[in-house]
């Protein structure tokens, strides 16, 4: 089955018949949202039968470009790099991927974050009726740019970072949200969040983490930052914390970051389209 990772924690808080029918699965696929560090190892560890894979892409280059593979799964922490589990895994056969810096457009180095670029077979040959908008994705050498935020490591792992619209600039300081909200995460009382960046008259854009927690749970403000700043460099962490019952999602199980953001720069310039 795919199931996008906020079905699969609602099943592993099913109770224990829920876990015992999943537990049937031959293979688990997943993608389409970040999958919580601490939600995918209490999946593997609760179905230790089970084959998990990760997926990444777009509709516009039909459906799946990069995938972790069951064995990369188990072995990442037993061979000493647990980090490959964050990772959306190495290009599937036909399909080429870059990372380029989105000012200069030129590629950038190992292990440094610019925009995902793509090149296969499987792409698609533009938007109907729409030339202008095709033109701005799709290069004259068929590579198509992503709008993803990413870094390749040296042995081809993907690193999905943010999407260009989502990323938080703070004081000059870039700032990817799924690094912030991987720390978030692993809080005990956290069930779901999302990082936005909101209005800020010093620094442009400060950082602003919207949560859900599980029930029964909770935590302050003041511990969820505490918390933040165990991990994270102190510009990274957010500086005020809303609270909510569950995070909007779209019919797919991406949390909608566009509604979130929304009441905080109604009537300003930036997009939050």
């Amino acid at each position: 089955t795919f199931l996008v990772p906020a079905v699969l924690a609602q099943v592993l808080q099913s109770g224990p018949d829920a876990v015992k029918l999943f537990g049937a699965l031959k293979t688990y696929t997943y993608g389409a949202a970040p999958m919580p560090p601490p939600l995918l190892r209490a999946a593997m560890e609760a179905w230790p039968d089970t084959d998990f894979i990760q997926v990444y892409g777009l509709t516009e280059v039909a459906g799946v470009v990069t995938h972790l593979m069951p064995d990369e799964h188990r072995s990442a922490i037993p061979e000493g790099h647990p980090e490959r589990l964050v990772s959306a895994g190495r290009a599937i056969p036909g399909v080429e991927v870059r990372i380029v810096d989105p000012g200069t457009l030129e590629d950038v180095a190992t292990g440094e974050p610019g925009e995902i670029w793509l090149r296969t077979p499987q792409r698609f040959q533009g938007y109907l009726n729409k030339p202008e908008a095709t033109a701005e994705v799709v290069t004259e050498d068929g590579w198509f740019r992503s709008g993803d935020l990413g870094r390749l490591d040296a042995e081809g792992y993907l690193f999905v970072e943010d999407r260009l619209k989502d990323m938080i600039i703070s004081g000059g300081e870039n700032i990817y949200s799924p690094e912030v909200e991987r720390v978030l995460a692993e809080h005990p009382a956290v069930m779901e969040v999302a990082i936005i960046g909101v209005p800020d008259e010093r620094w442009g854009e400060s950082v602003k983490a919207v949560v859900s927690f599980h029930e029964g749970a909770s935590a302050t403000e003041e511990e969820l930052i505490a918390f933040c700043r165990e991990h994270l460099a102190h510009y990274k962490c957010p500086r005020s914390i809303d609270v909510l019952d569950l995070l909007p999602r779209n019919p797919t199980g991406k949390i909608l970051k566009r509604d979130l953001r929304q009441p905080y720069w109604d009537g300003r310039s930036r997009q939050v389209n």
